[in-house]
């Protein structure tokens, strides 16, 4: 069975009342969206800037940084899992609206490309920490290379995501 959007709609309403009704509830949830965009783009973003800056350093340095990019993943990955979480909750509160919306869906587009280009990312720093940070040659050279291209469309798409968000608030 398929549930129409007029369906969804009657079957979230008492979120929606909930929403609507309570300017605590309402801003409590945006509030953590935001906070999860913060922490969440904030350290992706910072570790982007980094490998951007230290791709061409000492091997010493290059290891310590793929330790760093490491240890990112986690609160990055909760902060997705928050932004995830709230921007249901946020898409509940008037499903019509939202669900109708091409932004919405130019959002939830940079948000895959988001996760798809981290989990390349995480892949690339993998390989490097597997074939050493002290390698030389073309497969280790190639590999720092495409990391840098990940950290910059890192950046953009965070960034991307952020202008949607705020143009699908606004138009919403």
């Amino acid at each position: 069975m398929i549930l129409t959007l007029k369906a969804i709609e009657e079957l979230l309403s008492p979120w929606q009342s909930a929403y609507s009704d309570s300017t605590v509830l309402s801003t409590t949830v945006t509030a953590l969206h935001l906070i999860g965009m913060l922490v969440g783009g904030g350290l992706a973003i910072a570790a982007d800037r980094a490998t951007l800056r230290i791709s061409n350093e000492r091997p010493g340095e290059r290891e310590r940084h793929l330790g760093e990019l490491n240890a990112i993943h986690r609160p990055v990955l909760i902060a997705l899992g928050i932004l995830f979480v709230t921007g249901v909750a946020m898409v509940a509160s008037d499903v019509v609206t939202f669900l109708t919306s091409p932004v919405l869906w130019i959002k939830l587009s940079l948000v895959t490309l988001l996760v798809i280009n981290g989990v390349v990312l995480e892949r690339i720093e993998s390989a490097l920490r597997r074939n050493g940070t002290g390698s030389t040659g073309d497969l280790h050279a190639g590999l720092w290379s495409r990391l840098r291209l990940r950290a910059v469309c890192s950046i953009a798409l965070w960034i991307g995501t952020l202008i949607a968000g705020t143009v699908l608030v606004n138009a919403a």
